[in-house]
C-alpha cells in the first residue's frame, strides 16, 4: 500500500461537511439510497427521506418502535422496512417487514402526509423461529415480485419471495453454519441463474437457487463482520479483512489487496473500492479511494466515526456518528489530467484515462500531450511511438509537419506505413511515403507495401495516388502491380500503352478481361491500339460485338442476347482517323450478325464510308454519345457530273481510281440490300442516305432512293437536270404508268418541260402525246397552251392529235345530243302520266292479292302504282305500297344525300380542282339539281302512298 501513489482525484463537495437535517430526530439506525434520494431509518420508528444536498424531504412514522433494516428499491418507487412494532400477542414477534409506496400518500390530517403502505408481514413463524436479524438483502426479480434474504445469528437466512402486496409469498430456509452470525448478503444475476452469497465471520458460502433444493458450495474459510461486506458492478463479492480485502467469484477467491488497517466499512463506486480504515497506532479512522486498475490512491481522508457509507448523485456519502455528513464527489476527467500533466506523469494520465474508459478523443489527446512532451526531449523514436497510437483522431499533418521539420525521415516512414496499414491515408500521405521510399531508395520497402496485401480490393492507400506516383519516378512494373491487383485496368492499359509500348501485351490483356471491362477499355484506348495494331484491335472488337465472345449464350435466343452484346456504334470513336479500318470493321460485323439492334446506325455509317470521295467522314470525327451524328452539310451542294456531247445523265469516272469505283459499287449494292422490297422502311437513315449520295455526287443511288420513296417527280428532275431525253421519258414509261401504282401526272410535267425547253423536240413530244392521249391526262387545251410556248415546234406535230381529239368530242356531241331527246321523251311521257292520276279515275281489275296471290275479297286496299292487297296482308302500314316502297325510298334516300352533299361546299371545291375536267363537275351538280334556284311555295309531290279504299263497294 505504500507504494501506491496517493492523488486527489475526489472533492469533497457542498462546502465540506454537512449536517443532517434537525428534522431527522432519533438515532440513524439504517440507511439506503435510490432514485435520487437517501433514506434514513431511525430509533424512533420514522423513516426520513432526504434530496440532493442533503435537504430534508418529509418523513412518515414506519414502525412504532425502531427501524432496524432497510432498502430503497431501484425499478419501483418502494422502500422494504423491518422494525419493531406493538407486540399483538406474546406468541407472535414483534418485528415485522413492510413495504411502503412512496409514489402513493395518504393524509393523516392536514400537515404531515405518508406514503401508503401496501403490504404487511410478520418475518418469524412457528416455521420460522424467532432470532436476531443481522444483515437484510432485497432482490427485485420481476416486479411486483420480490425476493428478500434475511440473515440471523444463528446461520440461518430466512427468505420471501412473492408480492407481499397481494400475499402471494413463499418462504424458504437456508442453513449455512449453527451458531454463526449472518455479517453479509449479495445476490449475484446471471442471465437466468440466481445465486446468493452469505458471508459469516468464519466463511464464505454461495447458494445457487436455481436449484432445488438450492445448493450450498463454500468458498472459503475465511470471513468478515457487518459492514465489511459489498457487491463490484462486475457482481463479484468483495469482503474487507484486517489483513486485506477479498474479491469472489462464484468459483472461489479471485484477486487479494493488502491494505492494512482494520476495515469498518467496504462500498464499490464507479470501479472504485471504498475503504474506511482505523488505524490501530493513531487511532484515526481514514477513508480512502483506491483505483485497482491502476494501483493508485485516488483520494483520502482523515474522518471521525462513520456510522453508514452511501452512494448517491454521483457522490459518495459518509453519514458520521454525530449526525454529519460528507459528500464526495470524483473531478472531472480533464482536472485530473490537469493534475498529472503539471507533474508530467503522462503515464499515469494514459492509463487513467484508458481504464475509466473514456472516449478516444480524450485518450488521443493525453497520447498526444506525452508525444509532444518527448519531442520536446528530442525523444524521437518514443514520441512516434505515442504519435501512432494517436492515428485515427489526431490529425496527421500535425504529425508530419513535426518530424519533416526535424529531417526524421525514418519516423515519419513508419508513421505514414501505420497510417496506410489502418486505412486513414489519403492521397497525399501515399504520395509522401511513395517519396521517401524512392529518397531512400528502399526497393525491398517498396515491394513490401505494394505486394504485400491480402487480396483485391484490400489496398490500405489510394490506388490512383500510388500508380501516379511510381510512374512519375519510373517505377513502371510496381504501378503496373498495383493497377492489375486493383483491377484499375485503365491504369494497367495506360502503363502499356503510353509509357512502355507493348501493344501486343496490353491486346492479350484486354482479351483476358470480362466482356464489359474489356469494352470500357477498348472505348478508352482503342485509338491508340488501332493506330499501331488494327487487325487485332478489329478481332477483339468482333468477339466482344458478336456471340464469339461467349459460348455459354448459346441456348439464349439470338435477338435477346444481341441486345445484351456491346454495339459496334459504341466504338466509332476510336476509328476516327482510320476510316479504312472502321470500313473492314463494320463489314465484318454486318456478315456475321444480320439482326443487330444498332444496324440502321451501322449502315449508316458505312454507307457514308462507301460514298466519302476521299474516304473520310467528318461527320464521324463530331459523333455524339449513343451514335447521334451531326451532319453539316458541305458548303454548296454537289452538282451531277455529266457530259454535254450526247446529253445522257452519266459520271465523269476519268479520274475515279479503282478503289473508288470498288466503294460506289458497294455503297449502292448496301442501298439496295437493306430496302427489300417487302419492308417499308430501309435498314438505315433515309435522310441522311439522300444527303450523301447529293454531297457526293452519287446520282445513281440518288435516283434507287428517289424511286423507293415514290419521289417520281425528283427522279424526272434528276433527267431533266442531265437533258437526258431519252432517258427521261424511259422513266416516264416506267414510273408513269398508273396500271402499276405510277404517278400518270409525270407525263404533264414532261410536256411542260419540253413547251419550255427552247428547241425542237417534234419526236419526244409526239412520243408524249400518244400516252397523254391514251391516259386522257390532259385535255386539248391545256396540250395546246402548253405547247404553244415553244417556238420551235410547228402545228404538225400536233396536228393528228388535235384531229383525233376533234373527232372524239363530235361522236360525243352526238351520243349527248340523243340522250337528250331521250330524257325529253321520257320527261314528257311521265308530265302526261301525272296529269292522267290527276284528272282522271283509275279502274283496278286484279283479282288476286298481290301479297298472299289468293283471289282478292273485301276488304281490299288498292294503291295507284296498279297492286292490290287484302287489308289483312298490309297490317298497319296501309299508306305505302309494300312493293314499291324500297324503290321508293332509295329514291328519296339519294335525293336527301345529294342536298346533303350540296352544303359540302369543301368537297366540291376539292373536286373541281382535282379534276382533269372541272367543267364537267360543275355540270353533273347542276344535271342532279344539287345548284337550283330555290322556289319560295311548297312543292307539289305525289306520294306512292296515296290509295283509295274499296271495302265499301
Amino acid at each position: 500500500m505504500y507504494q501506491w501513489r496517493k492523488f486527489e482525484f475526489f472533492e469533497e463537495k457542498l462546502g465540506g461537511k454537512s449536517s443532517i437535517p434537525e428534522d431527522v430526530n432519533g438515532r440513524i439506525e439504517c440507511s439506503s439510497s435510490g432514485r435520487g434520494k437517501l433514506v434514513l431509518g431511525c430509533d424512533d420508528g420514522t423513516v426520513n427521506l432526504l434530496d440532493r444536498g442533503l435537504k430534508f424531504n418529509y418523513g412518515f412514522q414506519a414502525h412504532s418502535s425502531s427501524v432496524l433494516f432497510l432498502q430503497q428499491l431501484k425499478q419501483r418507487n418502494f422502500v422494504v422496512t423491518v422494525g419493531e412494532d406493538e407486540q399483538l400477542s406474546p406468541q407472535q414477534s414483534a418485528l415485522c417487514l413492510k413495504v411502503f409506496d412512496l409514489d402513493k400518500m395518504q393524509e393523516e390530517g392536514s400537515s404531515s402526509v405518508s406514503p401508503n403502505c401496501i403490504g404487511i408481514l410478520r418475518i418469524f413463524t412457528n416455521q420460522f423461529p424467532e432470532a436476531k436479524i443481522t444483515s437484510f438483502l432485497v432482490l427485485e426479480e420481476a416486479p411486483p415480485i420480490l425476493l428478500i434474504a434475511i440473515g440471523l445469528d444463528n446461520g440461518c437466512i430466512y427468505c420471501i419471495k412473492g408480492d407481499i402486496a397481494r400475499e402471494r409469498i413463499t418462504r424458504f430456509k437456508l442453513q449455512v453454519e449453527s451458531h454463526s452470525s449472518i455479517t453479509g448478503l449479495g445476490f449475484r444475476v446471471d442471465g437466468q441463474a440466481l445465486q446468493l452469497f452469505a458471508v459469516t465471520p468464519a466463511s464464505i458460502s454461495l447458494f445457487s437457487l436455481y436449484n432445488q433444493p438450492p445448493r450450498l458450495q463454500t468458498l472459503d474459510h475465511i470471513g468478515c463482520n457487518v459492514n465489511n461486506v459489498t457487491m463490484s458492478d462486475r457482481a463479484e463479492l468483495i469482503i474487507g479483512r484486517p489483513e486485506a480485502v477479498y474479491f469472489y467469484e462464484v468459483d472461489g477467491r479471485g484477486p487479494c489487496w493488502a491494505f492494512e488497517g482494520e476495515k469498518k466499512f467496504i462500498g464499490w463506486f464507479r470501479g472504485y473500492l471504498l475503504c474506511v480504515v482505523a488505524d490501530q497506532r493513531s487511532g484515526k479512522n481514514t477513508f480512502n479511494v483506491y483505483d485497482l486498475k491502476n494501483r493508485l490512491i485516488a483520494h483520502s481522508l482523515v474522518v471521525k466515526e462513520v456510522s453508514h457509507l452511501l452512494c448517491e448523485w454521483g457522490s459518495i456519502i459518509l453519514i458520521l456518528a454525530d449526525k454529519t455528513a460528507l459528500c464526495i464527489g470524483e473531478k472531472d476527467m480533464e482536472s485530473k489530467l490537469d493534475l498529472l500533466f503539471k507533474k508530467n506523469l503522462y503515464t499515469v494520465a494514459i492509463n487513467l484515462v484508458q481504464s475509466q474508459q473514456a472516449d478516444a478523443a480524450a485518450t488521443a489527446e493525453v497520447l498526444r500531450k506525452y508525444g509532444d512532451h518527448l519531442y520536446s526531449k528530442q525523444d524521437y523514436d518514443e514520441a512516434m511511438a505515442q504519435y501512432i497510437h494517436t492515428i485515427g483522431h489526431l490529425e496527421p499533418s500535425y504529425v508530419i509537419q513535426k518530424f519533416l521539420d526535424a529531417q526524421r525521415i525514418y519516423n515519419l516512414t513508419n508513421y505514414l506505413e501505420k497510417l496506410h496499414e489502418k486505412g486513414l491515408a489519403s492521397k497525399d500521405h501515399t504520395t509522401l511515403l511513395l517519396n521517401c521510399y524512392t529518397k531512400l531508395k528502399d526497393v525491398e520497402k517498396l515491394n513490401v507495401f505494394i505486394k504485400s496485401e491480402d487480396g483485391v480490393g484490400e489496398h490500405k492507400f489510394d490506388v490512383e495516388t500510388a500508380i501516379r506516383v511510381c510512374r512519375a519516378a519510373n517505377y513502371h512494373e510496381h504501378a503496373m502491380y498495383v493497377a492489375k491487383k486493383a483491377g484499375r485496368h485503365e491504369w494497367y492499359l495506360k502503363i502499356l500503352l503510353e509509357d512502355l509500348g507493348r501493344y501486343d501485351e496490353a491486346l492479350q490483356y484486354i482479351s483476358s478481361l470480362e466482356p464489359s471491362q474489356a469494352g470500357m477499355t477498348v472505348e478508352e484506348y482503342g485509338k491508340i491500339l488501332v493506330e499501331h495494331r488494327p487487325a487485332e484491335t478489329i478481332e477483339i472488337l468482333m468477339k466482344l460485338c458478336t456471340e464469339e465472345g461467349d459460348s455459354t449464350k448459346t441456348g439464349t435466343s439470338n435477338g435477346s442476347y444481341l441486345s445484351m452484346l456491346p454495339s459496334p456504334v459504341d466504338f466509332l470513336n476510336i476509328f476516327v482517323h482510320h476510316p479504312q479500318a472502321l470500313m473492314e470493321f463494320l463489314e465484318k460485323y454486318t456478315i456475321k450478325v444480320k439482326d443487330s439492334p444498332a444496324q440502321v446506325e451501322i449502315h449508316s455509317t458505312l454507307l457514308e464510308l462507301y460514298l466519302s470521295n476521299d474516304l473520310n467522314f467528318p461527320s464521324i470525327s463530331q459523333a455524339t454519345n449513343g451514335g447521334e451524328f451531326n451532319l453539316r452539310a458541305r458548303s454548296g451542294a454537289a452538282v451531277f457530273s455529266k457530259t454535254q456531247s450526247n446529253g445522257k445523265l452519266s459520271l465523269d469516272h476519268k479520274d475515279l481510281n479503282k478503289d473508288y469505283l470498288e466503294r460506289r459499287e458497294k455503297g449502292l449494292q448496301l442501298l439496295k440490300s437493306a430496302w427489300p422490297s417487302d419492308m417499308e422502311h430501309p435498314l438505315y437513315d433515309v435522310d441522311l442516305a439522300i444527303i450523301l449520295c447529293e454531297m457526293n455526287g452519287f446520282t445513281e443511288g440518288l435516283l434507287f432512293l428517289y424511286e423507293k420513296m415514290k419521289l417520281y417527280k425528283e427522279v424526272i428532275a434528276c433527267y431533266m437536270q442531265a437533258h437526258d431525253h431519252e432517258g427521261l421519258i424511259a422513266c416516264c414509261k416506267k414510273l408513269g404508268d398508273s396500271g402499276k401504282g405510277g404517278d400518270p401526272s409525270l407525263w404533264a410535267d414532261l410536256l411542260k418541260y419540253f413547251g419550255e425547253l427552247g428547241e425542237d423536240c417534234s419526236k419526244e413530244v409526239k412520243e408524249i402525246l400518244t400516252y397523254i392521249e391514251r391516259d386522257d391526262i390532259l385535255p386539248p387545251i391545256i396540250v395546246l397552251q402548253t405547247l404553244s410556248r415553244n417556238s420551235c415546234l410547228t402545228l404538225s406535230v400536233i396536228k393528228d392529235y388535235i384531229a383525233r381529239k376533234l373527232e372524239q368530242e363530235s361522236k360525243l356531241i352526238e351520243e349527248d345530243r340523243r340522250a337528250i331527246e331521250k330524257y325529253q321523251e321520257d320527261t314528257s311521257a311521265m308530265r302526261k302520266e301525272i296529269q292522267d292520276l290527276r284528272t282522271n279515275a283509275r279502274i283496278f281489275q286484279l283479282s288476286k292479292c298481290t301479297a298472299c296471290t289468293f283471289t282478292l275479297d273485301l276488304p281490299a286496299v288498292h294503291f295507284m302504282c296498279m297492286h292490290s292487297f287484302h287489308q289483312r296482308c298490309l297490317g298497319d302500314n296501309e299508306k305505302e305500297c309494300p312493293e314499291c316502297a324500297p324503290e321508293y325510298r332509295s329514291v328519296m334516300e339519294m335525293k336527301r344525300n345529294l342536298e346533303q352533299n350540296s352544303k359540302d361546299q369543301d368537297r366540291f371545291f376539292q373536286q373541281v380542282k382535282t379534276s382533269k375536267d372541272g367543267f364537267s363537275v360543275i355540270a353533273e351538280y347542276f344535271g342532279k339539281g344539287i345548284i337550283s334556284k330555290t322556289t319560295n311555295g311548297p312543292a307539289g309531290t305525289l306520294r306512292s302512298g296515296n290509295s283509295s279504299s274499296t271495302s265499301g263497294l
